[in-house]
């Protein structure tokens, strides 16, 4: 007990029934939850956002590099204290552990209060007004269709590389200012998706992201949107939108998709609108051929030579990273989606079809 009463940081342990409590609150109650991310989230993101906002490069990932370094360097301490302390092992032991189990309380209370808590918020289905119903295979096939003509009409105003691939109009940096404004402009029509974000960050060890089949990530410790920019370039637009709904406080995988294929169809820009119906197309032709092959096959054999390119060129960059690297990754993220209660993991990406649909309802009603 001699001991426990020396190291005062003991009551960091507090804040992990204090994130449970929190967590569960949310869980059990969504206006609860939903009342948080507009109020105390909204407050933290922005100001979070604003002072990292100052750095050109990702903070995240600079947090992560030296978070690493520092845990080899504590495991490598202990390991030689627990060879020198021959008497002391046991303490150096316990110091060891508490110490960790602090550390990651302060992981796990600040993942809580900056963006765990949002995965229970009322669905933006539910916000918005847009009504989510069991659809027939014949809505799934118009929108396919649609999709795929919108496709169409925007790859013949987008620009191409020397392989005739889709590719971005402007440099990271002006694409991601237009994801910025995008988004900005979408507050208008939506006005829970807040403005006045920075823009994403690129990673600078994107082609280990890459690796690790992940396209982008809502780093909720500094408040910023990562994006993976060793990606066929016309899929970027898509995923920085994707990562600034995080940001904005939507963390279902189905919902940042929908919304960021939203706000790419607000961009001024045609690689940004055909980013986003890219996305959309590909996982609504998903959802179709798990529904009737044949129907599948008719819409893609339609779809312009550039926008079948553009889809091969894809599935060959990612089929380079095809390994247990690659899968271990997608268990991991399957794994951690859940736990924040998205009951089918990856397969909730996927999902923003629903979504889709509903829309497509909601505006043929409104014609």
């Amino acid at each position: 007990m001699g001991i426990l009463r020396k190291w005062k940081r003991l009551w960091l342990l507090l804040l992990v029934p204090a994130a449970w409590i929190l967590t569960s609150a949310a869980s059990a109650h969504p206006d609860f939850a939903e009342w948080y991310a507009r109020t105390v989230y909204s407050g933290l993101s922005h100001t979070g956002n604003a002072v990292t906002s100052l750095a050109p490069f990702s903070v995240g990932e600079l947090l992560v590099c030296i978070l690493a370094v520092l845990l080899l360097f504590f495991l490598i301490r202990f390991c030689i204290r627990m060879v020198r302390r021959k008497g002391r092992r046991g303490e150096t032991a316990a110091k060891f552990v508490i110490n960790l189990v602090c550390f990651f309380g302060i992981v796990y209370f600040l993942f809580a209060v900056n963006c765990g808590i949002n995965y229970h918020r009322l669905t933006f289905a539910q916000t918005c007004g847009l009504t989510v119903r069991p659809s027939s295979k014949a809505e799934l096939v118009h929108l396919c269709g649609s999709l795929a003509k919108d496709a169409d009409t925007y790859r013949t105003l987008v620009q191409t590389d020397s392989h005739s691939v889709a590719k971005l109009s402007g440099n990271y940096h002006e694409t991601a200012e237009e994801a910025k404004k995008s988004f900005d402009c979408l507050h208008t029509e939506y006005p829970l998706l807040s403005a006045g974000y920075g823009a994403p960050k690129p990673v600078f060890f994107s082609r280990l992201m890459s690796r690790c089949n992940i396209t982008g990530m809502f780093f909720p410790f500094t408040f910023e949107a990562n994006v993976n920019t060793d990606v066929p370039e016309y899929t970027i637009p898509a995923t920085m939108c994707h990562e600034l709904t995080h940001l904005r406080g939507y963390m279902r995988e189905e919902e940042a998709n929908f919304i960021g294929y939203l706000a790419c169809e607000k961009s001024s820009r045609a690689d940004f609108r055909y980013s986003g119906t890219m996305l959309a197309f590909t996982y609504s032709y998903n959802a179709l051929c798990g529904i009737d092959g044949s129907a599948a096959s008719n819409v893609y054999t339609k779809l312009s030579a550039g926008v079948r390119r553009d889809l091969a060129y894809n599935s060959a960059y990612w089929k380079q990273f095809e390994g247990p690297v690659a899968n271990v990754s997608e268990k991991v993220n399957n794994s951690y989606l859940k736990a924040n209660s998205q009951k089918n993991g990856v397969q909730s990406y996927g999902q923003m079809v629903d979504l889709l649909l509903a829309l497509q309802r909601a505006n043929e009603k409104g014609t």
